[in-house]
């Protein structure tokens, strides 16, 4: 694939990001757009390996078809690139966009030398599949007769929809909030992934035939915890439709649970009472809701001194945002060790590499404020406040992870301790599971980790016509993994489908 000797003749150069003094005085996509020539150099990198790890499990999880649309873009021929990247991947332009790219960690080259831009070709390859036309709805010839409801629209949602629509089933997707995308709208900021991209997908869905409800929540009504679902639901003055499980299951032939995993991890210390703390995601959504619509208020860190408390892509965009909105100072809690600038000898390729990363807001913290703004092998002890209930500040203590104690793979640095002035802090520290109210409601199987039990590869929550995918069975994970449990568990539902028509084809 690609020029034979191609990755011995062109280094490794990544379509860079706006930069930092530009985007972060916005919330426009800090993407640039590729040099299709530089492209092309890009493409002819992928070294006609014989096994493409890029495809494995340890690579991309909707198992792309990598080294054949490198090849395609070499050649110059992006159409046929496009249609070979829509054969596996039914939101590429999402995938593009926020996946970490696990391909690119299992590329064969990788081994030795930088890996293939994969991401930045994938993103490419969509984008201009969409300004040139070549994207366009594509309704099914005929109907089955047979309907699907899936409840919940972010990506696995949204894969599950296309996927059952596509062969012919009448789909319809139920989501509770305002607006249809799921973690695409409220969990990934703006600058990460435009709305319109997601409003243009979900146009096409519904030009194809998917039909989608919003502010329609599916089971009894209960009340809403203030402690993290009431930012996800409508806040503009809509109201809430409820739809019973028992309506549900007589309006259609199975249902898809891909409800996410949106109970988030707290952090019970002593202060966690005090006013300024709030979950990660709230923020997040807050901040998208109030550039959609003006009437919302966003939770503000103008002027404001900011401690994000977990890592990861979650951490990383409360960084951007609370940039975004100028606030004073921030400063990133992590309780792990700083990682290795390269692959320990416990990491081999082609696992995903555990090295130190810079994302886009690190590097926009640094131009700002002169230094990375992560601290690692901190351990949050209290949170500490004034008379009037108001945050000031967080108390720590250094751990030190090669000497653990009893009660924890870490032990406390007698001594270490130091307390950082504040006046928010941001909790992200990943998430717990899926709310319990529609499992308990149907009556479902969960796990240790309340996740729901639907193993794969049927995806079947018991024996009856409810079927479940995404973060809410598998927990906490990646875009391209709910896209793939979407497709999937489509597969799955079609197969009882056509159980279904024999059965009543036999009566």
């Amino acid at each position: 694939m690609g020029k034979v000797t191609g990755f011995k003749e062109f280094p490794r150069i990544i379509v860079p990001y706006r930069g930092e003094e530009d985007r972060i005085n916005d919330f426009n996509e800090i993407f640039s757009k590729g040099n299709i020539d530089q492209l092309k150099l890009q493409g002819a990198r992928c070294m006609d390996c014989g096994v493409p790890f890029c495809q494995s499990d340890d690579g991309c999880p909707v198992d792309n078809l990598i080294p054949e649309w490198n090849d395609l873009i070499y050649r110059g021929e992006w159409r046929a690139a496009l249609e070979r990247l829509q054969a596996t991947n039914n939101f590429p332009e999402f995938t593009g966009r926020v996946c970490p790219a696990p391909c690119e960690g299992a590329c064969v080259l990788g081994i030795t030398e930088p890996a293939v831009t994969i991401k930045n070709i994938e993103q490419a390859i969509v984008d201009r599949g969409f300004d040139e036309g070549w994207v366009t709805a594509r309704p099914p010839s005929k109907r089955s007769g047979l309907k699907v409801a899936v409840v919940g629209s972010g990506p696995s949602g949204l894969a599950a929809a296309d996927q059952l629509n596509k062969l012919g089933h009448s789909v319809t997707v139920y989501e509770r909030a305002d607006q249809i995308g799921g973690l695409l709208i409220y969990g990934i900021p703006n600058m990460k992934l435009e709305k319109k991209l997601v409003d243009r997908r979900v146009n096409l869905l519904r030009a194809e035939g998917v039909e989608f409800r919003v502010n329609t929540s599916v089971g009894s009504p209960v009340e809403i915890s203030a402690s993290h679902s009431n930012a996800i639901m409508t806040d503009t003055g809509q109201s809430v439709r409820h739809i019973s499980t028992e309506d549900l299951h007589r309006a259609v032939d199975a249902v898809v649970l891909a409800i996410g995993a949106t109970v988030p991890r707290d952090l019970s210390i002593p202060g966690r009472e005090a006013s300024g703390i709030y979950f990660a995601m709230d923020y997040l959504t807050r901040s998208t809701k109030s550039l959609i619509d003006e009437r919302v208020t966003s939770i503000n860190a103008a002027g404001k001194r900011v401690i994000v408390i977990g890592g990861g892509d979650t951490g990383a965009d409360c960084i951007g945002t609370a940039l975004r909105q100028g606030c004073e100072s921030v400063v990133n809690f992590e309780l792990l060790n700083c990682p290795p600038d390269g692959r320990a000898e416990n990491n081999p390729w082609p696992k995903w590499p555990l090295i130190l990363r810079s994302d886009y807001a690190h590097s926009e913290a640094k131009h700002k404020f002169g230094k990375d703004p992560r601290s690692y092998n901190l351990l949050s002890k209290s949170f500490l406040k004034n008379e009037s209930g108001q945050l000031i500040g967080v108390r720590t203590i250094e751990v030190d992870w090669h000497q653990p104690s009893k009660d924890a793979p870490f032990s406390e640095i007698e001594g270490s301790e130091q307390d950082w002035k504040c006046d928010l802090v941001f909790l992200s520290m990943g998430f717990m599971g899926p709310e319990s109210t529609l499992p308990d409601q149907l009556d479902l199987a969960r796990d240790q980790r309340s996740n729901i039990v639907a193993a794969a590869p049927d995806y079947r929550c018991g024996e009856g016509s409810v079927f479940a995918a995404g973060d809410c069975r598998r927990g906490q994970s990646l875009v391209v993994w709910a896209i793939q449990e979407g497709r999937a568990v489509a597969q799955s539902v079609d197969d009882f489908l056509k159980g279904l028509t024999h059965a009543k084809a036999v009566a």
